[in-house]
């Protein structure tokens, strides 16, 4: 999509198993309409955020009964998380999506997205200068959040953990809690299981960012500098992992091995947020909310890909906060405008058939093409 003529933007139900986010809340379809676009959203899209239709219709959106509807009429189409094997029908040349869409854990949709000719941009890789990332902020805030949370369910017997209450009680220590990563995840992480009470330690590669947590946490946090040495021997004595690391558009590293969870204590638990980039410990595979652990070596993995949605009226609102005014901008300007945007720019992962992140390239092992080389 190209024009900057005023396009039909198109918001799908989410189909992933426990998705109930949606890609836009009212005040959302209100600004686009505000700036000259149309807003087609599907019956129910919005239900399990807690948002009716009738709101939508309030604020000048059409509801469309059908899936089919949106993507066939809209020019640009607005996703919460990536296009399922079933939704890639709907695609077709020129249609531009946005979305999360974690590219390097999915060679299968590269493919498909470059081979349709779609125009897709992520949120999880448009950066601003200062090396944030504000549309994925705020789902690693609520992810990093809820990996505390989750993972001290799981460390009760009934849900087969070791029986370790994170904040301990006088008398008896509290748990411990190891982070990989310092980043919005980590800190998210760090701010509950600080304030709850446990014994955290955060290991990250960046020393100003160890320096910048030490000062917001004071003596509540121990941080280490990341090494393999360091990981190994940290998560030896963690009743709770939480990996939270992440590299722009590229599969998270692998800072785990089996070898390693192995030597964890029995009933221990590991959160691996990281699991939408292929997950920074070896034995981590996708789980979803229904089914959302397993385990290996007697250590519960917890791996749901979008954890997130489990809250989603937070979520919801969140998002579309954060994602409104690149969404304009795209409706606003296409591509090209897009291009011309530093920080937007960096969301374009491919374009006219060609993969334009180098990162997602390399990952999934595709042709890169710049994209001025395209423009």
């Amino acid at each position: 999509m190209e024009e900057t003529e005023p396009v039909i933007i198109g918001v799908p139900k989410e189909i992933k198993q426990d998705e109930y986010r949606v890609a836009a809340a009212p005040s959302g379809v209100e600004a686009f309409r505000a700036a000259g676009h149309e807003v087609l959203i599907q019956r129910g899209a919005g239900a399990g955020s807690g948002i009716a239709d009738k709101a939508y219709q309030a604020v000048g959106a059409e509801i469309a009964e059908e899936a089919e509807s949106v993507w066939s009429r809209a020019d640009m189409v607005l996703k919460v998380k990536e296009p399922l094997p079933e939704e890639i029908p709907h695609f077709r040349e020129g249609l531009l999506l946005f979305s999360f869409l974690h590219l390097a854990a999915n060679p299968d949709l590269v493919e498909a997205l470059a081979r349709v000719r779609v125009d897709a941009v992520a949120y999880e890789t448009i950066r601003l200068p200062d090396g944030t990332f504000p549309l994925l902020a705020p789902m690693s805030e609520i992810a990093g959040r809820m990996a505390i949370q989750e993972g001290a369910k799981y460390l009760e017997v009934p849900e087969g953990g070791r029986g370790v209450l994170l904040a301990g009680v006088p008398g008896v220590e509290a748990g411990t809690v190891v982070i990989l990563g310092g980043g919005s995840v980590g800190k998210n992480a760090a701010k509950v299981a600080v304030g709850m009470g446990a014994n955290v330690i955060l290991l990250d590669i960046d020393h100003r960012q160890l320096s910048y947590l030490d000062d917001v946490f004071g003596g509540g946090l121990k941080t280490l500098a990341s090494s393999a040495f360091n990981i190994r021997e940290t998560i030896a004595k963690a009743d709770l992992l939480v990996g939270g690391v992440y590299i722009a558009g590229a599969r998270a590293p692998m800072l785990v091995s089996a070898e390693w969870v192995h030597r964890m204590k029995p009933g221990s638990v590991i959160v691996d947020v990281a699991v939408d980039q292929g997950g920074c410990v070896e034995t981590t595979r996708p789980t979803h909310h229904r089914n959302p652990t397993f385990k290996v070596d007697g250590v519960i993995h917890y791996c749901v890909t979008n954890m997130p949605g489990a809250v989603s009226r937070t979520s919801t609102f969140a998002l579309t906060h954060a994602t409104l005014p690149y969404t304009v901008a795209l409706a606003d300007g296409g591509i090209s405008g897009a291009a011309a945007d530093p920080t937007l720019r960096q969301g374009i992962n491919v374009y006219r058939g060609e993969v334009v992140f180098q990162a997602v390239a390399e990952a999934v092992g595709a042709g890169f093409c710049p994209l001025d080389d395209l423009l």
